[in-house]
């Protein structure tokens, strides 16, 4: 049988990793379609020895296409999902514009795979720290379940794309140079040396910006759990690549810490790096351009009652298992199951 896949936004950070994670992970395919901008149309893109010509998209581009991998904004992925339903391709969807709707499939394979098949034409690939955060939680939420989740994020330039990446570097260049430190409208501030909230819209009535809601909503989604209480900060810091995470639980159900530990080393996807002798434990640096997510400081919480309360620390490629990694996991399963 025939697999043609398009990429929509082939040139960005997200596009270019799904390029090299159909590497990665095997992806066979019989043809192969990369789109951009405008101002990209007409450039060549070299994969697996073969130069392929960005295209910009058209009303008709997904009618050969069987999946197409959307990385873009949700303004376009809402318009050219209306060009991509008139035919029979399967969307996958890196933007948050359908995360949300109760129809539409939002998936961590690990965690909840079994909602794919090929009758799902769009399906929504998750937030970069929802997708992180319920792989590492998904054992612990089907066994002992959970009362509340509070989550504190430490994000890398990655999650702000090129732009961001872009920024960071040049500030620390800037600086080992002239001593100077430079910055541009992508954040408004100094990046280097320096941490401050998620640079998304902020609910002026709650206080919470969009990226938290997105958190919130999206965990609460994959994790088939409604009730589950959920509080998050999303913070910046001046990291190029791979998200930080803070998560502190509640469970329904009162467990050892050595079966609570044992649940995490068996829960697909993650590893585990949590040394107390020698203080070993996740850091972007070694997260970034990994597959695996990486958990670690994993602790009773002394603040609430024994059994209950546990704390963890984990990393993950934002780009990766945030975004391009997690959607050729969902491409492949279909393959493989359907």
């Amino acid at each position: 049988m025939l697999t043609r896949i398009g990429i929509v936004g082939a040139t960005g950070l997200v596009g270019e990793e799904i390029l090299n994670c159909m590497i990665g992970l095997d992806i066979k395919y019989d043809n192969l379609i990369l789109f951009g901008s405008k101002n990209s149309s007409g450039k060549l893109i070299n994969f697996k020895n073969k130069a392929y010509i960005i295209q910009e998209v058209e009303e008709n581009s997904f009618k050969d296409l069987d999946y197409v991998f959307f990385a873009i904004s949700n303004e376009l992925s809402k318009k050219y999902y209306e060009y991509a339903k008139k035919y029979s391709c399967i969307v996958i969807d890196n933007s948050s514009e359908f995360r949300i709707s109760p129809e539409i499939p939002l998936i961590v394979p690990e965690v909840n795979a079994n909602l794919l098949s090929k009758q799902n034409k769009l399906i929504a690939n998750p937030n970069c720290v929802a997708s992180m955060v319920t792989l590492a939680l998904s054992n612990i939420s089907k066994i002992f379940g959970l009362e509340r989740i509070v989550i504190t994020t430490y994000q890398a330039a990655s999650g702000a794309g090129k732009k961001g990446i872009d920024e960071l570097h040049r500030q620390a260049t800037e600086y080992m140079v002239k001593n100077e430190i430079w910055t541009d409208n992508m954040f408004g501030r100094q990046y280097m040396w320096n941490i401050f909230s998620h640079n998304s819209k902020i609910n002026l009535e709650n206080g919470y910006n969009d990226e938290e809601i997105k958190i919130i909503d999206e965990t609460k989604k994959i994790l088939n759990d409604k009730n589950i209480r959920i509080s998050v900060t999303c913070v910046r810091v001046p990291v190029f690549r791979a998200h930080s995470i803070s998560i502190n639980l509640t469970l329904k159900k009162n467990v050892s810490e050595n079966v609570f530990r044992e649940t995490l080393i068996n829960t697909k996807g993650i590893k585990i790096i949590d040394d107390r002798k020698l203080n070993q434990f996740p850091e972007p640096i070694n997260a970034a351009g990994k597959y695996p997510i990486f958990v670690g400081r994993i602790r009773k919480d002394i603040g609430q009652n024994d059994g209950i309360g546990y704390e963890m620390f984990i990393c993950g490629d934002q780009v990766l298992k945030g975004a391009a990694l997690n959607a050729i996991q969902i491409l492949k399963y279909i393959q493989e199951n359907n």
